[in-house]
């Protein structure tokens, strides 16, 4: 009876110093009001440019008189035909081509396109038949069509075997680390001992580097002995300074390893939490999709200004029209033959025209503030979810139901307020950086070479700056996860803990990288490989249909693969990022927490206490720690 009553009262300590969910509150009030009023105009300056922007402006050209090509009245007249003004200008008298609506003297041609210019004075009536270059004609020089629809035959024919890709990429996601991590030093030595024996091949060969000297063909270098001693060498330094690091640091680097197995057991509890990146993907694409949108209409809002002119104001009751008046340039003049309707200008005269710039700004900041934002939610969800698992008491069992869904509706209802806090500070130094880039893209031309320095100096600095605070964000929504303090604090206490082991932070996260990248380079590398060899014929399935012949171009699918494959790789291992980093941050406070004891044993895995040398004292000695 004791001992359930000391465990029941181990769990509910935990709960209280570790994971208190029941006393969390909202955190950063401030800044949570602030994103949602800056969300608000958003979505303000969206519906805004929506009733005022008009997209046709990018879609569709527009003739001299204002009209769109391809829609309305000239649906049939799809592309713009440009006169030469300069013979205009230099073969004809301006003014009297403008009073008598004298043609351009330049040379027509048969076609069917949308007239800039009919008349010098750019004032003859749309209506006017006057022949043109064949605009077609110069889209049909790059056979973009008969590319386009052998493209789309290609993927028709294969696109059974494209969407194998995420199969193949998950199933080598799985195996990835567990083949690079015992191999390299392995892979090194093979290195190695065939670059000696390359070198010993061509050691009595009387060609040296220095005869063949420069020369693109790179098979060459491979035939003479100083090519293998320089790969000899660097492998050899390479080898040796990896020897001489796990000689010297082989217990954080044992440390490093046995949080990236721990890392693949929580993946392997919370499956789940390898199809997040979708959600973040899909919240991505609305952002920029909206950001988009918004800025095309933004560009494209105010409505065209017509004003009618009379050429001959003697002529009829011509004498009546003002050139101030606006006019529809759909409306015939009958009471006067030799009245046209003008386009003269776009509407800048509007408040929202006169504050376009502004709106423009508003737009990007607040894009970049909500893609930050975004990115910020999904690591504490993620965070949140695998620091359950490490805080369980007994693993599996007490892992929470659905600890990835009960992570985000936490950070949902508590934490958007010091996600967003965090978001802004990242949005800061990106506009820094937007601007300084602006500022050098425009002053390039004038710069001195200390002027340049000073600038790339600057550029430099503003990178790392950001770099940093990307580090500092990503700890601090770990620990706002775990705790559920504000961000302040958060990122505090997480930069403190680092700092406090960063040998163990450099160790390990050098680790990471490492074998996070080969094993990017695994899942990409072999599946693009599979399908090189499959989409060129070299791989035959016998139950398949599928032939290389069928293609036209057979590289379009493999491209494809690489990049479905490369992006789907990408999402899963930034996936491990996270957890490891979130077990490695509950790692460095389990050690400084807790020492052992009945009351506050450690979380940590059996094969971590091993390393450490650190083990549970009471009845239940380690238990449930695999």
């Amino acid at each position: 009876g004791n001992f359930v009553q000391n465990q029941a009262m181990l769990k509910i300590t935990m709960c209280v110093i570790v994971f208190p969910f029941s006393l969390r509150g909202c955190t950063d009030i401030i800044c949570c009001v602030l994103f949602i009023v800056v969300i608000l105009g958003y979505m303000a300056v969206g519906i805004l440019a929506w009733l005022y922007g008009d997209p046709r402006h990018v879609l569709y050209p527009r003739n001299s008189t204002g009209m769109f090509c391809g829609i309305g009245l000239n649906k049939a007249q799809p592309s713009v035909f440009y006169f030469d003004i300069l013979k205009c200008v230099t073969s004809i008298n301006i003014m009297a081509a403008t009073l008598n609506g004298l043609q351009c003297p330049t040379t027509q041609y048969s076609s069917s396109c949308c007239f800039v210019s009919k008349t010098l004075s750019v004032i003859t009536s749309i209506n006017m038949s006057f022949p043109c270059v064949s605009c077609s004609d110069i889209v049909n020089s790059f056979k973009a069509k008969e590319i386009g629809v052998r493209i789309f035959e290609d993927f028709a024919s294969s696109w059974q075997w494209i969407i194998i890709t995420p199969y193949l990429s998950m199933h080598n996601f799985q195996c990835a680390h567990f083949f690079f991590s015992p191999c390299l030093p392995a892979c090194l030595s093979v290195g190695i001992y065939h670059c000696w024996w390359e070198y010993d091949n061509y050691r009595k060969s009387t060609v040296s580097i220095t005869d063949i000297g420069f020369t693109t063909d790179f098979k060459v270098y491979l035939q003479v002995k100083e090519t293998w001693l320089a790969f000899l060498i660097i492998l050899s330094v390479v080898e040796g300074i990896l020897l001489l690091t796990l000689i010297f640091l082989r217990t954080r680097i044992l440390i490093a390893i046995a949080l990236i197995q721990e890392s693949s057991k929580a993946v392997s509890h919370m499956m789940s939490t390898l199809f997040y990146p979708l959600i973040t993907f899909v919240l991505l694409v609305v952002c920029v999709a909206y950001w988009g949108i918004t800025a095309l209409y933004l560009a494209t809002s105010g409505i065209p200004v017509y004003k009618v002119v009379a050429l001959n104001s003697t002529q009829d009751n011509c004498g009546q029209i003002s050139s101030n008046e606006t006019c529809d340039p759909q409306v015939n003049y009958l009471w006067c033959r030799s009245a046209r309707c003008i386009f003269i200008k776009y509407n800048n005269e509007g408040l929202l025209q006169r504050n376009l710039f502004n709106l423009q700004i508003y737009n990007g900041v607040a894009f970049l503030w909500c893609v930050n934002f975004v990115i910020a939610m999904g690591q504490c969800s993620l965070a949140g979810a695998f620091a359950s698992y490490y805080w369980a008491l007994n693993k599996p069992s007490d892992i929470p139901t659905f600890p990835l869904s009960q992570a985000f509706i936490r950070t949902i209802r508590y934490h958007v307020g010091s996600l967003a806090f965090g978001a802004l500070i990242l949005t800061l130094i990106q506009i820094i950086r937007i601007i300084l880039e602006y500022l050098d893209h425009k002053t390039r031309a004038a710069q001195n070479p200390c002027s340049r320095f000073l600038m790339c100096c600057l550029k430099c600095c503003f990178w790392c700056l950001e770099k940093f605070i990307k580090f500092l964000n990503r700890n601090a929504y770990i620990m706002i996860a775990v705790y559920g303090k504000n961000f302040c604090v958060s990122a505090k206490n997480a930069f403190m803990l680092l700092m406090r082991n960063i040998v163990r932070v450099v160790v390990l996260d050098k680790v990471t990288d490492l074998l996070l990248f080969f094993g990017k380079m695994l899942v990409v590398g072999g599946v693009g490989v599979l399908a090189f060899f499959f989409f060129s014929g070299r791989i035959r399935l016998p139950s398949s249909n599928f032939r290389t012949e069928m293609l036209n171009y057979y590289w379009m699918p493999i491209i494809v693969v690489v990049v479905g494959a490369y992006l789907i790789a990408h999402g899963f291992f930034s996936v491990y990022s996270m957890c490891v980093d979130t077990l490695f941050l509950c790692f460095l406070e389990d050690l400084e927490r807790h020492d052992g004891t009945m009351q506050k044993p450690y979380y940590m895995s059996k094969n971590l206490m091993k390393i450490l040398k650190k083990k549970n004292r009471g009845p239940k000695n380690g238990e449930g720690k695999d």
